[in-house]
């Protein structure tokens, strides 16, 4: 189940694709502000492309890049003026759709001793996410599964997901750390989102492909100054789509990932990871699909007034698995072991699909540089070396 109508449509009830312009983009922004949306994308601010609410498309990262490694992130100027030409920055959707830190109740106690508790009701907002990569997009939909697919569902979460209107951007520039061909997560978007871009800057202008794939997303479209799209655009459209899945930065093995990770759990590789793994939990805190929360009590100084906040918790915590006799996974080995065959692996079991949408966060934004790619290959050739291996082929 999928909360929302930007996952209604399938690819072929899509309309046919249109070109905008810069002023066609400009008016999108105004037009979901007209339609009562918080308008959230990104933009430039202390040395990071972010995600920020956005009161024009002039806020747009225009002619600004990434340059992304193992444990590195800058951005730079670009030779053109391209808005859309920059890889996952430190932020993901999931700050505004399942939000760091949030407040459930209230209490008071009155001098006669009496309680009052109030629970908090989230506010609500009609967010237009404008900017949304095919591995993010991705990302929102494992998120919807988790959060809203079982038997129980987060209100919260359920309330701010419920009616977004999604904006997809193709990837035609992927950085140095992103996998998401490896994952089926990219670089081309399939299914939920409202309106979907492609971004095309060559010597016949700069332009967007756009096409809808919502009711909601055919009417703002309608609303927009457009043209036919021509064959060429849509020829360089889909070229530069192309020629992004060819050049990612980084690849998974070509393994089932859910065997890979079942099989191996004691194998050496684990010792040479973990460290270097300093257990602080970056990862986790930029992973696009990571939920795992914990609970907060504080009160005041006079103990009358008390408070319930939810926030993001991490299985690289020692007390994330506490139990009254001590933590589960005492070790910075069994928790890293933990996250990545969690991530690709019993996530399956628990969710039908894996974790991880190759987007290359948690890469770029690892403090001694730890490669999840590189590790999943490790451990395939130590299976292959150690037990010779046959039953892992097939993408995972």
């Amino acid at each position: 189940m999928t909360p929302s109508r930007s996952d209604g449509a399938p690819a072929d009830a899509q309309t046919a694709s249109v070109t905008l312009d810069l002023e066609g983009l400009d008016a999108l922004v105004d037009v979901l502000k007209r339609r009562g949306r918080t308008v959230v994308g990104p933009t430039v601010r202390d040395g990071a492309i972010v995600l920020a609410e956005l009161d024009s498309a002039g806020e747009l990262p225009g002619g600004w890049g990434v340059e992304l490694e193992a444990g590195q992130y800058r951005i730079r100027r670009r030779d053109d003026d391209a808005v859309f030409a920059h890889s996952a920055g430190p932020q993901s959707w999931k700050t505004f759709l399942h939000p760091e830190r949030v407040r459930q109740w209230t209490a008071d106690r009155a001098p006669d001793g009496d309680l009052a508790v109030r629970v908090d009701t989230p506010r609500s907002v009609a967010y237009a996410f404008l900017g949304v990569r095919p591995c993010d997009l991705r990302a929102i939909r494992i998120l919807d599964r988790v959060m809203t697919g079982g038997r129980y569902q987060d209100s919260a979460y359920l309330s701010r997901r419920t009616g977004a209107f999604l904006i997809a951007v193709e990837c035609t520039e992927p950085g140095a750390t992103c996998f998401c061909v490896s994952m089926g997560a990219g670089p081309a978007v399939d299914a939920g989102y409202d309106l979907a871009l492609t971004e095309v800057l060559d010597a016949e202008g700069h332009r967007f492909l756009c096409r809808s794939g919502s009711e909601e997303g055919a009417a703002v479209l309608a609303a927009l100054p457009h043209r036919s799209a021509d064959d060429a655009t849509r020829t360089a459209a889909a070229g530069a789509v192309r020629q992004a899945a060819e050049r990612m930065g980084r690849s998974m093995p070509p393994v089932d990932l859910r065997t890979l990770m079942r099989d191996n759990l004691e194998a050496e590789r684990w010792d040479d990871v973990t460290s270097r793994c300093l257990s602080c939990g970056n990862c986790t805190m930029v992973c696009p699909t990571c939920f795992c929360t914990t609970t907060e009590d504080v009160t005041d100084l006079t103990g009358d007034h008390a408070e319930r906040w939810s926030r993001w918790d991490s299985c690289y915590d020692l007390d994330f698995s506490g139990l009254h006799t001590g933590p589960v996974r005492a070790t910075p080995r069994s928790r890293y072991r933990q996250w990545l065959t969690h991530k690709l692996g019993t996530w399956h079991d628990q969710f039908d699909s894996s974790g991880c949408v190759g987007c290359g966060r948690c890469i770029v934004w690892c403090p001694t540089g730890i490669d999840l790619t590189e590790e999943a290959h490790a451990l395939h050739d130590e299976a292959t070396r150690t037990r010779g291996h046959g039953d892992l082929s097939g993408q995972g």
